[in-house]
């Protein structure tokens, strides 16, 4: 019993570790968080841009995320200062935050700013690649892929939420300032987090840290490469993220549809976006509960079927407050897939290449959501409107059922708690790699 209280304790404090960590570098993001929304209204309310520029801002400065895979791919193959995932946190955090301290003290400009975005999302996609890499390899050797999925789930909507809450309220107190003192509180805010980065790298809790073997290929990266693009696993996980993020119509498509159609607010846009992934925390806590029931197969397969019809009632609500509800029911029924299939990414990951996985399914992610979101307007604007933005939607995740059904069975035949099945297909077998303990 003891023992059993122990483990709980143990188990506890390390998604408590990682949640911390997470929600720390979630808020730092240059492009989400606290960061990206108070960005937005400083090109439109400071520097006057119209909307195609701000667009077009917010598409270059996109590029880094758009290459996440080398980042996790550098992770995988470095040990900064001894330390693996705490170094890349440590050495990018601390570059992260001084570029976000050196851009505080310049003076304001349109290609200021876009430097200043580029410079930081590469150091902070390094320290992202980390943090992924670390979860990952967590949620393997502790077989605890399922819990790791919820934390990795929840703390990414706590800083989506706060970008329409402290976010729009930093936005606003920037409106009293002069350009030049909104850009330095700006800038500040973004290095005071990414500092706590830095000193969360070097905390290392033996709770945490006395469990894990360091995973660290001695392999040439073409070697890698090769064990990578061998193992088989990875594309399904890959491939039904990348359909499950692409939902063309569920965002700009959305937004005029709510706007236009139903004739909704500005503040009614917020608000809808802020209900619609507040609702997924829910059900992102019952996948916890759920993966130590069922095993990883049964939840990816109904929680798929669920999501399927996500949009389809919001096509037949005809007022912004019947708009509402639904926003809350698709979060409801999207939080146990979301969570599947990120349970699905850690669980498919090759040894001593996690980060790299990882960091290629949040690449895979801003690429779906950009070019989903040009089909989407293109069929909004030239082919039927937002119902047949719902049709594709919806056509887009059924097509996740016959993905699903290539991911190899041992690999989803277990709960949470039960060792994982990671020889897959023979390809760790035939791994170059060589993984010191």
């Amino acid at each position: 019993m003891a023992a059993q209280s122990s483990g709980r304790e143990t188990r506890t404090g390390v998604l408590l570790y990682m949640a911390g960590l997470m929600l720390l570098v979630g808020f730092g993001s240059p492009a989400g968080g606290l960061i990206d929304v108070p960005v937005t209204f400083f090109l439109k309310n400071k520097l006057h841009l119209a909307a195609t520029q701000v667009a077009d801002f917010r598409l270059a400065a996109s590029i880094p995320l758009f290459i996440g895979m080398i980042f996790g791919f550098a992770r995988d193959r470095w040990n900064i200062l001894g330390r693996k995932d705490r170094g890349m946190m440590m050495v990018f955090g601390l570059i992260c935050a001084a570029v976000y301290a050196g851009f505080a003290a310049a003076p304001p400009s349109y290609y200021l700013l876009m430097l200043a975005i580029l410079v930081s999302s590469v150091a902070w996609s390094f320290v992202r690649a980390g943090e992924q890499g670390l979860a990952s390899t967590v949620g393997q050797q502790l077989a605890m892929t399922g819990s790791m999925s919820v934390v990795w789930s929840v703390c990414a909507s706590i800083p989506y939420l706060a970008a329409y809450g402290a976010g729009g309220l930093l936005s606003q107190f920037l409106e009293g300032e002069n350009a030049t003192q909104a850009a330095r509180i700006l800038f500040l805010v973004g290095a005071g987090v990414m500092a706590l980065v830095v000193l969360y790298g070097v905390w290392k809790p033996r709770r945490v840290y006395d469990q894990l073997k360091t995973e660290q290929s001695e392999a040439k990266p073409l070697q890698d490469l090769v064990r990578l693009a061998r193992h088989w696993p990875v594309y399904p996980a890959l491939g039904a993220y990348f359909l499950w993020s692409f939902a063309p119509g569920s965002g700009t498509p959305l937004q005029y549809y709510l706007q236009n159609t139903l004739h909704a607010s500005d503040a009614e846009w917020g608000a809808w976006n802020a209900i619609f992934a507040a609702a997924f925390i829910p059900t992102y806590l019952l996948y916890g509960f759920l993966c130590r029931r069922f095993t990883a197969r049964t939840l990816l397969f109904w929680g798929t079927l669920i999501g399927i019809p996500q949009f389809v009632p919001l096509y037949f609500v005809h007022s912004v407050a019947g708009s509402m509800w639904v926003a809350a029911y698709i979060g409801l029924t999207g939080g146990l897939a979301t969570s599947a299939y990120i349970d699905l990414l850690m669980r498919s990951a090759p040894k001593a290449l996690q980060g790299t996985i990882m960091m290629a399914a949040g690449s895979l992610y801003w690429v779906a959501i950009r070019f989903g979101d040009v089909l989407g307007t293109n069929l909004y604007d030239h082919a039927g409107g937002f119902g047949t933005c719902v049709v594709a939607i919806t056509v887009a995740y059924a097509l996740i059922l016959p993905v699903l059904l290539t991911v190899p069975k041992q690999l989803i035949a277990t709960k949470e708690g039960e060792a994982l099945s990671l020889q897959v297909e023979a390809t760790e077998a035939e791994s170059v790699a060589v993984l010191r303990a």
